[in-house]
């Protein structure tokens, strides 16, 4: 890469994927555009990077345009070293002007599995990355994440157009990660024993919001001090509960998968999955936020036979039919006022209760309906994120002087205003409209009163902040007889789903594969050596063989078990070769593990 050569690296969760393309991003001249979808993560990558004094920015749908502009200056004039972006901003010809006047150094594409559509997490905007290649030409392409089966790692390479095919492989492998599965009735039960048995923070991942608060509130009776996370708390709540549990006040964090992407806690020492995973990269990525300490951890997986069937069920409703998703796209235009031709780029306040009590629809629908747009470009979902006012002078000093000569109603309040925030000259700054009020001796709603008024004399921009949910308009409204949904590429994105679905269950229902081996088998890596102490390796372990003994006794009795049925006596008179302890052990092993069955003294493979 620093050669500049187009790289796709496979990392592992917490293998330091942003260190990849923040260093060569300082070391080189130029900046680092980096490509990202979620806003949250782009957020704390900014704030995190800022505090350490590395100059970058954030670009994505729903900013104003006034900050933008700020942001693409910075960039033109080489004030920043790395550039945050959201794939959907680059269809935005401004965007694609601005990377024409950037000195870039490198194109970093995370979670780049997004750009394949046999990838779990498929996102149409990521095919629009390779276009900016004519742009930029010779700049090199990083793709990075930590989730791609052998199809994937091909198809991510071809969408970006690499010159060549270049993959840096690190393992997936996690030493200190002990995998667990229990098929499981009373959960409860089993949880509170890990929890008191592993010391120190831990995370349980549960499916509903609901959930999350009843789960939380049993764990803290039973003397574990817990607290709930999902999308659905307003966003002062989210940031004091991550705290709480970032700092050790709580134990654990009971939460949905709106939980951990981004976090930086490498003290996990345990990941606790109460549902079926959609599917092996959503789990192999929420699991491996344990130990990234690299000191022992674990990842326990509950199931029981009803999880299975909800899990189907989930996964049907997860795929409205195409008529109801169109009568949602309207039924949403229409709530938001959005005009056919326009909206884009467009952000607006969105509380999904709200609009399904307006026509009377369901949520689960309404919800499904909505990421299966994301996903197809249509529309960005952001959770309730803190979003402070921000205030940017955009009047030069001597304008500003002679205001305030002029305006001597205004002149304390710009004054206590300039003393209070510095920099607000050069770029927009975070303000508190309260701490403003306690300053100038007004009250809240009179500071912002005179924000605004400033604002409209052109004096400064003044962002309101929120904490609401948003959506933002990604593409322009189009009339919804014209929002083909190929009934083949439906067909195609849920059979996909299901697939990877059943790999989750049969994942959780093979009990004669150790757990380590399964997972890297599904990313490609097939030769790998069992861990000994997941749950499978465990129950191998007590027939107290090497893993050649074990082998050979194997590799003599399965032939011949594939080809026809056998009697024990037959067995070991075929393999005289073979201590008859051991056949015994393996025979009893594979039983119990339900990899052969007997029927009238007669065993053969059943699965």
């Amino acid at each position: 890469m620093l050669d500049g050569k187009d790289t796709l690296a496979l990392l592992p969760t917490g293998g330091g994927k942003s260190i990849t393309f923040q260093v060569p991003a300082m070391a080189k001249d130029g900046l680092c555009l980096v490509i990202s979808p979620l806003i949250s993560l782009m957020k704390d990558q900014v704030d995190n990077l800022t505090k350490r004094g590395i100059p970058a920015a954030a670009i994505y749908s729903g900013m104003f345009q006034g900050e933008m502009d700020l942001v693409f200056n910075k960039c033109r004039y080489g004030d920043l070293k790395l550039l945050y972006v959201s794939p959907e901003r680059l269809t935005s010809e401004k965007m694609r002007d601005a990377i024409r006047r950037m000195k870039i150094n490198l194109v970093a594409i995370d979670e780049a599995h997004c750009i394949s559509q046999w990838g779990y997490d498929f996102r149409p905007p990521y095919l629009e990355i390779a276009a900016i290649r004519e742009m930029i030409p010779g700049v090199p392409f990083l793709a990075l994440t930590a989730t791609a089966t052998s199809v994937v790692v091909t198809e991510i390479q071809k969408k970006l157009n690499f010159r060549k095919e270049n993959v840096f492989h690190q393992s997936f492998e996690r030493k200190n990660l002990t995998y667990f599965v229990f098929n499981e009735e009373d959960k409860n039960r089993r949880i509170l024993n890990i929890l008191k048995k592993v010391k120190g923070p831990g995370i349980i991942y549960v499916r509903s919001r609901r959930h999350t608060k009843e789960f939380a509130d049993f764990l803290t009776k039973q003397g574990i001090p817990s607290l709930p996370y999902h999308a659905g708390l307003d966003a002062k709540t989210r940031v004091k509960h991550q705290n709480a549990w970032m700092k050790e006040e709580k134990k654990v964090i009971v939460a949905t998968n709106a939980f951990g992407m981004g976090i930086d806690k490498p003290n996990v020492r345990v990941v606790i999955h109460i549902n079926m995973p959609d599917s092996l990269e959503a789990y192999f990525q929420e699991a491996g936020r344990a130990g990234r300490d690299e000191k022992q951890a674990f990842a326990v997986l509950l199931y029981e036979k009803a999880d299975i069937l909800d899990a189907r069920h989930n996964l049907a409703a997860a795929y409205p039919e195409i008529h109801e998703i169109r009568n949602i796209y309207r039924a949403l235009c229409n709530y938001l006022q959005i005009p056919v031709g326009g909206g884009m780029d467009t952000s607006y306040d969105f509380e999904i209760s709200g609009f399904c009590d307006h026509y009377n629809f369901s949520q689960v629908t309404v919800f499904n309906t909505l990421k299966f747009l994301e996903k197809q470009g249509f529309f960005m979902l952001t959770e309730a994120l803190l979003n402070p006012s921000k205030v940017f002078i955009k009047a030069d000093k001597e304008t500003l002087y002679r205001f305030q000569v002029e305006n001597e109603y205004f002149d304390p309040f710009i004054k206590t205003m300039l003393r209070s925030y510095s920099g607000i000259f050069t770029e927009y700054v975070k303000i508190h409209e309260a701490e403003l009020a306690k300053r100038t001796q007004l009250n809240v709603s009179e500071v912002r009163e005179m924000l605004s008024r400033l604002h409209k004399q052109g004096i400064l921009a003044y962002q309101p902040g929120s904490d609401k949910p948003k959506i933002i308009c990604t593409e322009n409204r189009i009339d919804e007889k014209e929002l083909f949904i190929s009934p083949e590429y439906y067909k195609n994105r849920k059979k996909d789903a299901e697939t990877r679905l059943e790999s989750v269950i049969t994942y959780a229902e093979t009990t004669g594969r150790c757990r380590s081996q399964s997972l890297l088998s599904y990313f490609g890596e097939c030769n790998s050596k069992r861990c000994g102490k997941c749950d499978v390796c465990i129950e191998r372990n007590k027939i107290e063989l090497s893993d050649l003994e074990f082998e050979l006794v194997l590799n003599a009795i399965k032939p011949m078990l594939k080809a026809r049925h056998c009697s024990l006596v037959e067995l070991a008179e075929s393999i005289s070769s073979i201590h008859e302890d051991n056949l015994l052990k393996v025979i009893q092993w594979l039983m119990d593990s339900n990899k052969i069955a007997m029927d009238n003294e007669q065993l053969f493979f059943w699965k």
